[in-house]
């Protein structure tokens, strides 16, 4: 412990607060909150035994500072705040990739839809879900529509303007409300009949199937009938993830952590309506002390979003204060929810359930998470030693150029940040200086654009990188180190990544660094190589189709922009367009029967 951080315990006030500690460059490497500061930051410099996690932390602490709050409940919306500017290397930082469907209803329509999402928005639409463990989100839509005749379509319904009924109403799976078919209030019991279906009730369901399905059956329309005879076997699917102990109208998550004092992992289950969704596992990367604490960090990042909050969360282990956390739902989500530590019964077997997956995942996952951290942090390390990078590396920025003969020129970032990407901070460039086919000068443009907003007020969402890597060999580096040099006051590395070789390049040496073709540190700097390739290519694809749509429609009279845009949305392609049918195009929002009668008959005598 140095001089500095002695004298600074010695000060630290007795208030609530948010403490945030850093390394020898400064970079901050853990967020903590605190009911009492001066009571919990002297707590990492005692003598005690404590996990092994957080001795590494703590060895690594050259420095810290303090935010004093009014109160552990901003404490603790600050801390989760400050994770996420900062990404911590102790903090817990959940990344799970795998995102799960949801059925989404906006109930702010005259006539609301059912569609399957994986993105969760605070719109005011309810969100049913997540889906996993074998229910598919789509089958549950399948019943809906089957059961309810609910449309799942996005057309914007004009009731002035009824539009004609699409293949849905002739194959009883939608009212067509679009066409006037039914009125709103007729359309609203079918939608709250619906709801009471995701919300756990099966029998209403159950029962409207199986009539349907006897009706077809004697009216000889055996097609009709087998679709009915489907959705019930979907049916019983559902049924059988139905908890019978637990209440149907109360969303539960089941939480529960594991730690072997160096790697941890966490398990979350989730029960809708009574039925038992399915769950996720998560490896944590923490220096909290307890699992009880690691249980706090983990429920105030999760559910930050303020999305997917249950009636209740069932946890693992007791923690200090449930009341804390209950009022974190309530503060910033105007949610009561329920901290429960049950003791006995089905709700005890979900957390011993919960507890066993988590023990599991951590138990078969910790070789992974060992080679994770190999190809990642200790890659980082290796590579500032290797290259005599001027600092660790943590915020890598890769740079690449796309274009097809000069056209519709772009340009990528791609951001890792620990040796692992952070889509976040992805950005997209749109060269717009450069004439031709100029890759030293794309390149050129892109990173003063970039360097520029250092020192701006967009430098919080573009924040000074340790080292940028660019594809290519000592031209780009050049061209690069060219722009580099005019901001003399900023200490970034540069290097560039060469493909046929793969021979590393840096502003030190004429010669380049070759590393053995399985060293993580090449495996690393290709990752974010081919990532920044992957990353412009798709950006590019994605303007010149814009470019041709644009082109193309301009030949149309009377399509334009909001015409094209909505065109494009619906059916992503100009190819796909070409080979919609007339009532498929004049379902589109804007389009009409008369529009998607010239978009057909221009695209007849169509070569492009």
């Amino acid at each position: 412990m140095n001089e500095n951080i002695e004298k600074k315990l010695s000060m630290l006030p007795d208030s609530p607060g948010v403490y945030v500690m850093l390394n020898s460059e400064k970079t901050v490497i853990y967020v903590g909150k605190a009911k009492v500061l001066k009571n919990r930051v002297r707590q990492y410099f005692h003598l005690s035994k404590k996990p092994e996690k957080v001795m590494a932390m703590v060895a690594n602490i050259d420095d810290f500072y303090y935010i004093i709050t009014n109160s552990e409940i901003d404490a603790l919306s600050l801390e989760n705040n400050l994770i996420k500017k900062y990404k911590p290397r102790y903090n817990i930082l959940l990344k799970d990739d795998k995102t799960y469907p949801y059925i989404k209803v906006n109930l702010k329509e005259n006539f609301p839809s059912f569609s399957v999402t994986r993105k969760i928005r605070r719109d005011g639409a309810k969100y049913f879900g997540p889906f996993m463990g074998g229910v598919s989100a789509n089958e549950t839509l399948e019943i809906i529509n089957t059961a309810f005749m609910t449309r799942s379509c996005a057309i914007k319904i004009d009731v002035q303007k009824p539009k004609k009924e699409c293949l849905n109403y002739h194959i009883k799976k939608c009212l067509a409300p679009c066409s006037g078919r039914c009125d709103r209030a007729e359309y609203m019991q079918r939608v709250n009949s619906a709801l009471d279906f995701l919300s756990g009730n099966d029998d209403t369901v159950e029962q409207i199937l199986k009539e349907k399905m006897f009706k077809f059956s004697a009216l000889e329309e055996f097609e009709i009938a087998m679709n009915f005879r489907e959705r019930l076997k979907m049916l019983e699917k559902i049924k059988l993830k139905r908890i019978t102990a637990l209440n149907k109208f109360v969303d539960i998550d089941v939480l529960a952590v594991s730690t072997n004092g160096v790697y941890s992992s966490a398990n979350l289950l989730f029960t809708r309506g009574g039925r038992m969704q399915g769950g996720k596992n998560f490896a944590l990367e923490d220096a909290s002390e307890t699992e009880s604490e690691m249980i706090i960090s983990f429920i105030s990042q999760y559910y930050s979003s303020g999305v997917e909050i249950p009636d209740e969360i069932l946890i693992s282990e007791e923690i200090t204060d449930n009341r804390l956390i209950a009022e974190y739902f309530k503060v910033n989500f105007g949610k009561t929810v329920a901290i429960t530590h049950p003791e006995r019964g089905i709700k005890r077997q979900l957390v011993d359930m919960a507890k066993k997956n988590a023990e599991d995942y951590l138990e078969k996952e910790i070789d992974r998470i060992k080679h994770k951290d190999d190809m990642t942090r200790a890659a980082c390390e290796k590579l500032k030693k290797v290259l005599s990078l001027k600092k660790y590396p943590r915020r890598m920025e890769c740079y690449d150029i796309s274009h097809i003969s000069g056209v519709d020129k772009v340009g990528s970032m791609v951001v890792f940040i620990d040796g692992e990407p952070d889509k976040t901070s992805y950005r997209r460039f749109k060269i717009k200086t450069v004439e031709g086919s100029d890759d030293f000068a794309c390149l050129q443009e892109v990173l003063k654009r970039r360097l520029d907003k250092l020192g701006t007020s967009e430098e919080e969402n573009f924040p000074m990188p340790d080292l940028i890597v660019i594809d290519g060999g000592k031209g780009q580096l050049s061209s690069v180190k060219e722009i580099l040099d005019g901001y003399p006051n900023l200490k970034i590395d540069l290097i560039s990544l060469a493909k046929q070789q793969e021979e590393i390049f840096t502003e030190h040496s004429q010669d380049p660094v070759v590393l053995p073709r399985r060293e993580y540190v090449l495996k690393m700097l290709q990752r974010i190589r081919d990532e920044a390739h992957r990353f412009a290519i798709t950006y590019h694809k994605a303007t010149h189709q814009k470019t041709n749509l644009k082109s193309v429609f301009e030949q149309i009279d009377g399509i334009g922009a909001k015409k094209r845009k909505a065109l494009l949305d619906r059916f992503g392609s100009i190819e796909n367009i070409k080979r919609a049918s007339l009532e498929q195009l004049a379902q589109v929002d804007g389009i009409g029967a008369t529009y998607a009668k010239k978009i057909k008959e221009f695209f007849t005598d169509y070569e492009g």
